[in-house]
């Protein structure tokens, strides 16, 4: 792959995960279907009207699917697509960066 198109493909992954929520929604999802309440509990600070935004974009860009279920009341779960379920490995790959990161912070601080 050459530098333009590695350059593409990282502003392409950003443009679905960018921003302050949708790292920690996706998180969220990975443990399977979730009601929106849950997922509301689940993310601390974050506020219903931006949680329905967010989940919006992630829902337009293919990552997170929303079913609505005929029971009575409806019932509506948010889970992650196939491309989202992909998701995985870039956030394991992110915790364990920032996790040598923050070692290496804390190294450099101390001297």
């Amino acid at each position: 792959m050459c530098s333009r198109q590695y350059v593409l493909a990282v502003n392409d992954t950003l443009n679905v995960i960018s921003g302050k929520w949708k790292l920690p929604i996706l998180a969220a999802l990975l443990y399977g279907h979730t009601r929106f309440k849950d997922l509301q509990n689940n993310i601390e600070k974050i506020t219903p009207r931006m949680l329905s935004k967010e989940l919006k974009d992630l829902e337009i860009n293919g990552v997170v699917q929303r079913t609505v279920h005929d029971t009575t009341p409806v019932r509506i779960e948010y889970s992650l697509t196939a491309s989202g379920q992909r998701i995985v490995t870039v956030l394991d790959t992110l915790v364990e960066w920032g996790l040598e990161h923050r070692k290496f912070i804390m190294k450099e601080e101390s001297r």
